[in-house]
C-alpha cells in the first residue's frame, strides 16, 4: 500500500530549483535513507512531506487515515506541560477524549442529582461506557509504561517525568519531541538528523528501536554506520535529479559507481564511433560514388544520442599543513573537579595527553564531556584542580553550538579572515574554497546561512590556523555524510594532537587511539580503539557477573597455563583432564562456527567474481544492442547484489558468534587455571 505519493512535484527558491518533475511513491514498511550534500534539498523535501512547505507545482497525496510524524533539525518548544503530559497528550485524539470524558461525567452527575428522566440517564451512561472503552484502547496501545520506556531509552531520568518541558535545554527538548514521535507510532516517520543531540547509549537504544519498528520512515543522518544499520533503500539528491536505489548506503555507493562506469564506457565508445563516421564523411564527401554511403552516415550522426556522464558534485576537501614538533606532554590534568552548587559533574580526575594522540571522549549526556572540553579550552573555570596546557601549545576549539560563536553580521570572508591571524586574502579564499564557499558566497552574511553552511564556516575558521592541539565538540553535527567523512579523513592525517567529543561511531573508529569514558563523575582512560574498549567493557561485565575481578582482559585462543605451578600428580592429572575438556569443548563449539564463516566467505568470493564478470559485460556497449541479453544481465546483477548483501549480513552474524565463543572459552580457560 502506498502511504504517500508525489506526482510531477516541483519546488524552487528564487532561481534555484530544489527538484523538478519529481515522482515518488512511499510504500508501507519502507526504510529509506535520504542522502545528498548540504543545501541540496533533503530537509526541504521532508518539510514538503510533513506539510510544512508547499509545492510550486505538482501534488502530494496520502492514503486515507495515514499518520505522518515529522522531526525537524531545529525546534522551538515552550510547552509548560510536564514531560509526562507532553508525551501522553501527543497522540492525536487523546486530549479530546479526556476532555469529553470529564464533560460527560459532569453531565451524568448533574442529571443524577436532578433525578432526570431515565432515557437521558441511559444515554449518558452509554456514552460514558463508550468513552471508557475508547480510552482503554488508548491505554493498551499508548500506555504510560511504554512512554516511560521510551524516555528512559533516550536518556531521561525518572525525576524528569514530572518536570515542565520548558525547563529542559535545547538538546533535551529535541529528545522530548523525538520521544513523543516514537510514542505516537506514526505510519510514516520523517527523521531529520535525529541523533544530533543523542549520546552513544541513546543512539544504541534508538538504533534498536528503529530496527524493530514495523512502519515506514525516511531518515537523514551523517552517521554512516547508523544509516547502514537502518535502511533498505536510498533516495539520493544527485546532479541529474533525485534518484532511487535499493539497499543500504554501501550498496548505493557501489551501484552509483557502477552506473558511472557504464555511462563513461558508453560515452567513450559512442565518441569513437562518431569520430569514425565523421572521418568517413570528411574523406569521401566529394566522391560521387560514395554519396549514398556518406548521406547514410550523416543521417546516422544526426540520430546518435548524446551520453551525459554523471557530474561529480563538489565535496568539502582540505588538508592540514605540517605541524611543528611540540613538547611531549601536551596536556596534564591534576585533581580536576567541576561542580555546580553541591552537584559534582566530575571529581578529582587525573589525565595526561601525549603529543600526537587522538582522544575520543564518550559517555552519557550530562556526564561532563562538553564541560571537560570547555575547561581544557579555557572557556570554563574548574572548581578545583588544574588543567595545564604544555608550553608553547596553540589551542584550537570547535564548540558544539558553533553558531553561537559566530558573528552573525559578519560576512563569511570576514569571519574566517579574522581567525586567520594575518593570513593573506588569497589564503582565506583558498581555505573557503575547500569548504565549498566560492564567488559571491564568501560575501554572504553569517545570519542568512543554513545550519550546515554555518558549521562549515566554523570549521574553516578553526582550520585556517589549527594550532598544535584541536579540541572539537561534536564536529560532524549539521554536516552531510560526505562532508563528515571528508572531515574524518583530514583529521586522521592531522599531525598535531586531537581531543574530540562525538557520538558518531564511524568518526570515533576512524580517529580515536585512546578513549576517555566519562560516567558517574569519573573518567576512565583506555589506550585503544572504540571496538577494543567496548569489548573490554563486555568482558569485564561478564567476569563481574561471574564473581571475578573486573579488569580488562586480553582475549586468547589458547589455554593460559602457569608452568611454575607443578603441584601434585593428582593436580597434574586434573589439569590435563581440564585441558582435554577445553579442547573437546573448543572442537565442539568453535569448529562448526569456523566452518560456517569459511563457507560464507567462499560463497561471497565466488559471487563477487561473478559480479565482476557481469560488470565487465555491462560496460560493453554491444550488450545494450541486445535488449534480452542486457535485461538478463541486469536482472542477474541485481539478484546477485541482493544475495551478496544477505551473505555479508550472515557472515557478520557468524563472525560475531565465533568471536563471542572464543572469548567465552578464553575466560573458561583462565578460570580453570585459577
Amino acid at each position: 500500500m502506498s502511504l504517500l505519493v508525489l506526482e510531477s512535484a516541483a519546488l524552487s527558491f528564487g532561481d534555484r530549483a530544489i527538484f523538478t518533475d519529481l515522482d515518488l511513491r512511499i510504500s508501507d514498511g519502507e526504510r529509506i535513507g535520504l542522502v545528498g550534500p548540504n543545501g541540496s534539498g533533503k530537509s526541504t523535501l521532508l518539510k514538503v512531506m510533513g506539510r510544512q512547505q508547499h509545492l510550486d507545482k505538482g501534488n502530494m497525496q496520502t492514503s486515507r487515515g495515514v499518520r505522518i510524524g515529522y522531526l525537524p533539525q531545529d525546534i522551538e518548544l515552550a510547552s509548560e506541560l510536564s514531560l509526562r503530559d507532553y508525551i501522553l497528550s501527543s497522540v492525536p485524539g487523546r486530549t479530546q477524549l479526556d476532555d469529553a470524558l470529564v464533560e460527560c461525567e459532569g453531565e451524568l452527575e448533574a442529571a443524577t442529582r436532578s433525578a432526570g428522566d431515565s432515557e437521558l440517564l441511559m444515554e449518558l451512561a452509554t456514552r460514558l461506557a463508550e468513552m471508557h472503552e475508547r480510552i482503554d484502547h488508548f491505554e493498551r496501545f499508548y500506555s504510560e509504561h511504554e512512554a516511560l520506556r521510551i524516555v528512559g531509552g533516550l536518556g531521561f531520568e525518572t525525576s524528569d517525568w514530572q518536570r515542565p518541558v520548558s525547563e529542559f535545554s535545547g538538546g533535551w527538548k529535541m529528545r522530548a519531541v523525538l520521544a513523543a514521535l516514537l510514542f505516537q507510532q506514526p505510519d510514516l516517520m520523517l527523521l531529520d538528523e535525529p541523533t544530533n543531540h543523542l549520546d552513544m547509549p541513546s543512539v544504541a537504544w534508538f538504533s534498536d528501536f528503529l530496527k524493530r519498528y514495523k512502519r515506514s520512515f525516511i531518515l537523514i543522518s551523517h552517521d554512516r554506520e547508523f544509516l547502514n544499520e537502518q535502511i533498505s533503500k536510498v533516495l539520493s539528491f544527485e546532479m541529474e535529479g533525485v534518484r532511487q536505489y535499493r539497499g543500504d548506503y554501501e550498496a548505493y555507493k557501489k551501484q552509483r559507481a557502477e552506473e558511472a562506469e557504464v555511462l563513461a564506457n558508453k560515452a567513450e565508445n559512442l565518441a569513437r564511433e562518431r569520430e569514425h563516421m565523421q572521418k568517413f564523411v570528411d574523406r569521401f564527401r566529394a566522391q560521387a560514388n560514395k554519396a549514398a554511403a556518406v548521406q547514410s552516415r550523416v543521417k546516422a550522426l544526426a540520430k546518435m544520442d548524446e551520453v551525459e556522464r554523471y557530474q561529480d558534485r563538489k565535496v568539502m576537501r582540505f588538508h592540514f599543513a605540517p605541524v611543528e614538533r611540540t613538547v611531549n606532554e601536551v596536556v596534564r590534568v591534576s585533581e580536576l573537579s567541576k561542580r555546580y552548587g553541591k552537584v559534582h559533574v566530575f571529581k578529582d580526575i587525573n589525565l595526561t595527553v601525549k603529543r600526537g594522540e587522538k582522544i575520543g571522549i564518550i559517555g552519557p549526556n550530562g556526564a561532563g564531556k562538553t564541560t571537560l572540553l570547555k575547561i581544557l579550552a579555557g572557556e570554563l573555570e574548574a572548581s578545583d584542580g588544574v588543567a595545564k596546557i604544555g608550553n608553547a601549545i596553540d589551542v584550537g576549539y570547535y564548540a558544539q553550538h558553533h553558531a553561537d560563536t559566530l558573528h552573525r553580521e559578519s560576512t563569511v570572508f570576514e569571519e574566517v579572515s579574522r581567525a586567520g591571524k594575518g593570513a593573506s586574502p588569497n589564503r582565506v579564499r583558498s581555505v573557503l574554497g575547500a569548504f565549498l564557499f566560492s564567488g559571491d558566497d564568501v560575501d554572504k552574511q553569517v545570519s542568512v546561512l543554513s545550519g550546515g553552511e554555518r558549521a562549515r564556516v566554523a570549521l574553516a575558521r578553526l582550520l585556517i590556523c589549527p594550532g598544535h592541539l584541536l579540541l572539537m565538540d561534536e564536529p560532524t553535527n549539521h554536516l552531510d555524510l560526505e562532508s563528515s567523512e571528508s572531515l574524518g579523513d583530514a583529521l586522521s592525517e592531522f599531525e598535531g594532537t586531537l581531543i574530540f567529543v562525538s557520538h558518531n561511531r564511524s568518526l570515533i573508529r576512524k580517529l580515536a587511539t585512546t578513549i576517555w569514558n566519562i560516567e558517574d563523575g569519573h573518567v576512565e582512560s583506555y589506550g585503544g580503539t572504540l571496538d577494543e574498549y567496548m569489548n573490554s567493557c563486555r568482558l569485564r561485565r561478564e567476569r563481574s557477573n561471574g564473581g571475578e575481578a573486573a579488569e580488562p582482559l586480553a582475549v586468547s585462543s589458547t589455554p593460559m597455563i602457569d608452568s611454575s605451578k607443578k603441584g601434585s600428580k593428582e593436580d597434574e592429572k586434573a589439569r590435563k583432564r581440564r585441558e582435554a575438556e577445553v579442547r573437546k569443548q573448543r572442537a565442539k563449539v568453535i569448529g562448526p562456527l569456523e566452518k560456517k564463516v569459511a563457507e560464507v566467505e567462499k560463497r561471497i568470493s565466488e559471487l563477487e567474481t561473478e559480479q565482476s564478470e557481469r560488470s565487465s559485460q555491462l560496460a560493453d556497449p554491444a550488450v545494450y544492442d541486445d535488449a534480452g541479453k542486457r535485461n538478463s544481465l541486469l536482472d542477474a546483477f541485481q539478484k546477485a547484489s541482493t544475495k551478496l548483501e544477505e551473505l555479508n549480513l550472515r557472515w557478520e552474524h557468524n563472525l560475531e558468534a565465533l568471536e563471542a565463543a572464543r572469548a567465552e572459552l578464553a575466560l573458561s580457560d583462565e578460570s580453570s587455571d585459577n
